[in-house]
């Protein structure tokens, strides 16, 4: 089990101090969080892509490779690199290059976002943005997995003869986690394709997240990549601690309040009675978050919001330090305990390598036999 953090890099005004950070310093902020998240243990940090105020996380890749060359172990991912409105190529190639600085230390979350203004400002119509998801992660998957591609499709020019450089490190692409919320299409996506679905449930009860798990395993076992709880899942989560709960709480409390994703909806109570939020003690979140795995099922990664709303980064890496020192080395054993041994663990670039040296690799949609036999 992999256990991370994500960044959707926004620039909020902390409620307490009437204090607004810069640019500047929330950029180098969310580089001290990276580093802190590897020298606390955490296998995975991950930044967002988004490309209006309040956010200044536009190019993920450039965050991660400066990132790369201060780290040595920590997997370097995304949450979400915008897989409608940035062409494939692009991708491929910026993602190549940042997998090769990063030792093969790098795998990406692909999603829609959900900034629609987004869509026109890059050419694209938000109305075909299921579509655009599609399409392009079709031409991706190509780049990184034949020299010379020819491609036509709707929403970009064709390719002739095309070759993606760099290629991937060892042979083997960066794995991808196509990341949604709501969209049934997207877990179908995930599932034709063999790669991990990650449905960041901080808004949602886990009965909508249990549907589109379970629609996800159902596919997957489907097209023939295993059995679905062999499927590789990732959740996240956002969490606020404190030694005790009451602390935790009354600190938290103006961040929730007056946060622009939180603020003016349901109380801090009854949010974290319907999401997985979690505002309390390390025992809290121990228990919040193994509970996660009776409607998720044995799953792979597991990612937490901390360093949003405001909050200072004296207190996010305060954050860090007691996730490193007492949940997640329990959360590791627990969930080991439970997981049954047939169920893979999160894929490294290691596994990739083993897996391809094996002839193991997912086929889209299925093999032929496979493909035949649901004909039939």
């Amino acid at each position: 089990m992999q256990f991370g953090i994500f960044s959707v890099g926004d620039i909020t005004t902390n409620p307490v101090t009437g204090k607004t950070v810069s640019e500047y310093e929330r950029q180098k902020n969310i580089v001290e969080i990276a580093k802190k998240a590897e020298e606390v243990g955490l296998d995975v940090f991950a930044v967002g892509q988004h490309h209006n105020p309040p956010f200044i996380a536009s190019s993920p890749t450039t965050t991660l490779a400066y990132i790369a060359a201060q780290t040595k172990n920590i997997i370097l991912s995304t949450s979400t690199t915008l897989i409608t409105t940035t062409d494939p190529v692009r991708i491929a190639e910026d993602y190549g290059t940042l997998q090769h600085l990063a030792d093969g230390r790098t795998d990406l979350m692909l999603g829609r976002g959900n900034t629609g203004p987004v869509y026109p400002w890059f050419g694209k119509d938000i109305r075909e943005g299921v579509n655009l998801a599609i399409e392009n992660y079709a031409l991706l998957h190509k780049l990184w997995r034949e020299e010379r591609v020819n491609w036509s499709g709707r929403f970009r020019t064709p390719l002739n003869g095309f070759t993606s450089t760099p290629r991937p490190l060892n042979g083997v692409a960066p794995f991808v986690w196509h990341g949604s919320i709501r969209t049934p299409e997207i877990a179908e996506q995930a599932a034709y394709y063999g790669d991990g679905f990650f449905h960041n449930n901080i808004f949602w009860p886990k009965e909508h997240t249990q549907r589109m798990i379970e629609l996800y395993r159902e596919r997957y076992e489907y097209y023939g990549h295993g059995s679905a709880d062999q499927a590789i899942v990732g959740l996240g989560g956002q969490i606020f601690m404190r030694k005790n709960s009451q602390d935790a709480r009354r600190e938290f409390r103006p961040f929730f309040d007056n946060a622009p994703v939180y603020g003016g909806g349901p109380s801090m109570e009854d949010f974290m009675e319907q999401t997985p939020l979690t505002v309390g003690s390390p025992q809290e979140v121990i228990e919040k978050t193994l509970s996660f795995r009776d409607y998720a099922g044995d799953y792979q990664r597991q990612m937490f919001l901390i360093d949003h709303a405001g909050l200072e980064l004296k207190t996010v890496l305060e954050q860090l330090d007691l996730l490193g020192e007492e949940v997640v080395p329990v959360l590791r054993k627990e969930f080991a305990a439970l997981k049954p041994a047939h169920v893979p663990e999160a894929p490294t670039h290691a596994s990739l390598i083993d897996r391809k040296e094996r002839g193991e690799e997912p086929i889209p949609g299925g093999t032929r036999a496979q493909q035949a036999q649901r004909a039939a």
